[in-house]
Order: structure tokens, then sequence, then C-alpha cells
């Protein structure tokens, strides 16, 4: 039993930050309280079930240099759970599939001239062995790329992906997020330059439920389905969390969810100044349609689409990763679609998203049948991806804020790397060792 005079915190959304969070606080002895909207944890992990086991709504995956959550696996007893495997990734492009999973791959890659693929191949070595970010930040990543490869290399397969990603937003992208992209991936290899990515052996789900099980018994508390409406201020000083199902005292509150959200939430209390710095970082929303087959559409993982006449960027088939016995023999797909919130794409109903991207799909399969689908399923996300420009740094909000015993950790914090469930994990771990040490030096309100 926690003892009851430590300080409590409490804690907003049990994605992979704020179950972090809550871990790093609980081994400190403190108590916590997990607040999430959902009726799971996981966050943007969240799963859904197939067959027997649970899948991502969302794809994810990790690559070999993801360290935080390798460690957190290893606290949990469950390292031995995370798979790395190679994969094959590749590119559609002018009605044709190119593998490009190795640096010989890339030599027969013909839709670049022969100069173009060696500007390609010398692109991403000079891009690692950037050092210091901070050089990149006045550059977008259209003005970087064109210097580090020509206008031939961006045309075909950089500008494709930053428009499919960001549509509208492409040319504002900074060259810090495609520095770190480039890098990430460059840095996941095995000996022969394969690609070699990471995966928990029954989803990300389960290494969220684990890490919830793990938190209760050091005598945390998680509440499902406990949106948290607003915020308990004394004394201009915040002191816990109104929720669905009642008031959550607290000596410290994190913040973990999407910056607008927490806006809303410190509107009534804050400097209007403070509010509107929270929503100058702009998001992209997130649409995934996840196909059930009964066969693969190819050996390929992840395909890029390099064809603005496409409604996705790119085609993930994760049973090419994860195999397909452990969905009972289903292929499954992912079509994922980055989007203004206001697209019409975003507000159609499920069947009409499936019927119109599988019409598209099958242009770059023509042996795909309507009968091949087993199942399909359409999943939104209304803050999927911050828009990161020049200069993103000079936006981020620190971590603690200008109201007293309010700190905030959410993925728009994580620059320069862009967001995912390593950098959540390290970013949460952090933001709970910094409320613990407030705690300690800091005398306690009177609840």
């Amino acid at each position: 039993m926690m003892d009851p005079a430590r300080p409590h915190v409490a804690v907003i959304g049990a994605g992979f930050g704020g179950l972090a969070a809550a871990w790093e606080l609980v081994r400190r002895g403190l108590r916590v309280t997990v607040c999430e909207a959902e009726e799971e944890v996981g966050g943007l992990a969240g799963s859904f079930r197939v067959g027997d086991t649970r899948l991502e709504k969302f794809y994810h995956h990790w690559f070999t240099s993801d360290t935080h959550v390798l460690e957190l696996a290893r606290e949990l007893g469950t390292a031995d759970q995370v798979l790395h495997r190679p994969t094959r990734t590749g590119m559609y492009y002018a009605h044709r599939l190119f593998r490009l999973s190795t640096p010989s791959d890339l030599l027969r890659f013909t839709p670049l001239s022969l100069a173009g693929r060696l500007r390609l191949g010398l692109l991403t070595l000079r891009a690692r062995r950037v050092r210091d970010w901070r050089q990149l930040e006045h550059l977008t990543a259209e003005e970087w790329l064109l210097r580090l490869g020509g206008s031939e290399v961006y045309d075909v397969v950089w500008r494709p992906l930053l428009e499919g990603k960001f549509g509208v937003h492409a040319r504002e992208v900074s060259a810090v997020w495609f520095w770190n992209k480039l890098k990430l991936r460059g840095g996941s290899r095995g000996q022969g330059g394969q690609e070699v990515l990471a995966y928990y052996r029954g989803g990300f789900a389960a290494l969220a439920e684990r890490l919830a099980g793990e938190i209760c018994r050091a005598g945390g508390r998680i509440r499902l389905e406990s949106r948290v409406s607003g915020l308990l201020v004394r004394d201009e000083r915040v002191v816990g969390v109104r929720t669905a199902h009642g008031p959550v005292p607290a000596d410290a509150v994190l913040a973990t969810p999407a910056l607008p959200v927490v806006a809303d939430l410190v509107e009534p209390h804050a400097d209007p100044e403070y509010t509107a710095s929270l929503r100058r970082i702009r998001y992209l929303a997130n649409i995934c349609i996840v196909l059930e087959l009964d066969r693969s559409l190819s050996d390929t993982y992840w395909l890029n689409v390099n064809d603005p006449s496409f409604p996705f960027v790119a085609v993930i088939e994760h049973t090419n990763f994860e195999p397909a016995s452990t969905y009972t023999g289903r292929r499954l797909v992912y079509l994922s679609r980055y989007l203004p919130e206001t697209d019409e794409l975003y507000g159609r109903d499920d069947a009409q998203v499936v019927c119109y991207c599988l019409g598209h799909l099958q242009r770059m399969f023509p042996a795909l049948r309507p009968e091949w689908v087993r199942a399909a399923h359409v999943w939104r996300a209304r803050y999927a991806q911050p828009i990161v420009a020049r200069h993103y740094g000079d936006l981020i909000p620190a971590m603690e804020t200008p109201l007293p015993g309010l700190f905030l950790s959410s993925m728009a914090q994580v620059y320069p790397e862009d967001r995912g469930t390593n950098y959540a994990i390290r970013e949460g771990r952090r933001a709970a060792r910094v409320i613990a040490e407030s705690l300690a030096t800091a005398p306690l309100p009177l609840h």
C-alpha cells in the first residue's frame, strides 16, 4: 500500500508518454492517478482485435536505435518479447513498383539517371553525417534536399513524399524534420544494408497493458473512460483535475494530450497570450484504413506511393513484418493519409472511405479483387502529426507552465525528433523526474 502522505500526481492521458511518466513516478515512491478518456490504454498505439490477437489501429514499429523503449521493456522483464526483423521497402512510381531495401536496389532504381542514383545514395550518407541539427533550422526540407541531391532526385523521390504527407504545407516543412527521418531509417540497418525494424510480440497494446499493470501493482491507479474536462485551481495553483467521474485532487498535474486540447483546459485560468502560444503549432489529422485480406498484395512491407493521384502516401503490408500466422492467416494492409480535419475524405463515412481507397489500390495491384477483403476498418486521429516548420523550436512550450503545478509532455515537444513511442517514453520519464524533484523541494498545498 502506497503511503497516503506521499505527493500525488494526476497524469492526463494513458498513451505511452503518460504511462511512462506514471511508471517513473511510482518507481520514485509517488502516488499517481492516470486519467484516460478512451476505454483502453495506448493512445495512438491503441488497438483492435484481429483473430486471437490485437493489432494497432495506426501502423507502428520501432527502429533499432530506439533505446528508450528497449530499456523500458528490460525494466518490465519483457525484453525477450521485442522482435527484430529485416524488412523490405519499396516505392510505387510511374505505375511501377521498385524495391529500395538495399544499396544494390538503389542502383537498379531506373526512374533516376545513374548520376541521380549516385546523388541519392550520397545524400543519405551526407544527411547522416550532420551532427548539429541546429544548423538546419533556418532551412526548409525542400531547400536542403535540393542543395544535397539536386532537382531530379527531389522531383522523383522527395517532393511526392513531402506533398503526400503534408499537402499544402509541404514547402513549409523544416529540414530538421526530414533530417531526422533519414537519420533514423539510415541507422536501422543490418550488416547487409537491409533495414531492420523492431516489433513487440502481441503488438504495442501488449506492452502498454503490461506497463499499465505494473503501474497498478506498484500502487498507481489508471482510470479509463475518464475524460478530463477541466483543471482544479486554487490560489493560482493547479491542484487537480475535473473528470467525468468526479474531481481528482493532486499536488501536480502532467498533461500529455495534443497542445490544442491542453489549451482548452488552461484557457479559463491562464494568460490569453500563453493559451494562444499553445495553439501556434498546427496539426494534421490522419485517416488510416486497415484491410484484412485472404492473400498478400506483395512481398514489400513499406511501399511509399510517389504518385500524387493516389489518396494515400504509403501502403504498409504489416504481415510482411509480423507473420500472418499471428492473425489466423489474415494478411493485413494499412493505407495511411495525413490531411486537414476539414478535408472531405476525413468526413466521409467508413464504407465510402474503404470503397474509394480500394479503387485506387486496384490501380496499383490490378489482380486485387473485392472478395479478397475479409474485413475493413477505418480509424481517425484528429491530432496525428504536428507540422514541423522552420524554427519550430521557437514554438515549443516549456515543460513547466506559467500555472504552478501544471506540466506538459506532448508529442509536439519531442523536437528535433518526430513523434513516436520511443520519444514519448523518453519525454514522459523526463517530465516525471522534473515533477518529482519539484515536489521534493516545494511546500505542498493543503487539499
